[in-house]
């Protein structure tokens, strides 16, 4: 059953809030010693949770002209398509090296150690797209800034990047915020 939204002022309510936060399992020490891992598994299967968490992205949403939604892999597919699908526009997935099967545009990014790299197809987006990014949790904005970089190679337009998590304590925000990325949090927790 879909929640009631505050739609004068597309306000998240408290309700709604510890609905979505208590929904996430806190696992320390994953996926090694010393991280918090925020595993949203938990709230997928909480039909409640995870329709209102779409429901308040689309609300935010629905009236921005958006004309695709990017999720990025893999957990942003799973918050990004049913956005995509409220919102009434095309989904398209940002994914790893050898996923996607035509022409691709590619963007290495950092990781803790090492590097990673995104690929998008090259047909998957015009000039005309007005494009926003759906994903599952904002750390430090790494994977997301690829993701923009690839849009904007692709000619399309990203102005906003929603999340269901945010890491406030990660700056991820303000990396976005210097790419001209307004962001979109549903909760925000520490990453500790």
């Amino acid at each position: 059953m879909w929640m009631k939204i505050n739609r004068e002022y597309m306000i998240i309510t408290a309700q709604q809030s510890e609905l979505i936060k208590n929904s996430i399992t806190n696992i320390r020490d994953h996926p090694k010693p010393g991280i918090l891992f925020r595993d949203v598994t938990t709230l997928l299967k909480n039909a409640n949770a995870y329709a209102t968490t779409i429901a308040l992205l689309v609300k935010h949403y629905q009236y921005r002209n958006i004309t695709k939604v990017v999720g990025t892999e893999a957990r942003g597919f799973l918050f990004g398509a049913p956005v995509a699908l409220g919102l009434h526009v095309g989904f398209i997935p940002v994914r790893k090296p050898g996923k996607l099967p035509r022409k691709v545009f590619s963007e290495n990014y950092a990781l803790e150690y090492g590097t990673s790299k995104l690929q998008l197809h090259r047909d998957a987006i015009s000039s005309r797209d007005i494009v926003l990014i759906v994903d599952d949790l904002l750390a430090t904005g790494g994977t997301i800034e690829a993701a923009v970089k690839l849009i904007r190679r692709a000619g399309g337009k990203v102005q906003d990047a929603a999340f269901v998590i945010n890491l406030f304590d990660l700056n991820g925000t303000e990396r976005l915020k210097a790419l001209g990325i307004k962001t979109y949090c549903l909760v925000n927790l520490s990453s500790y």
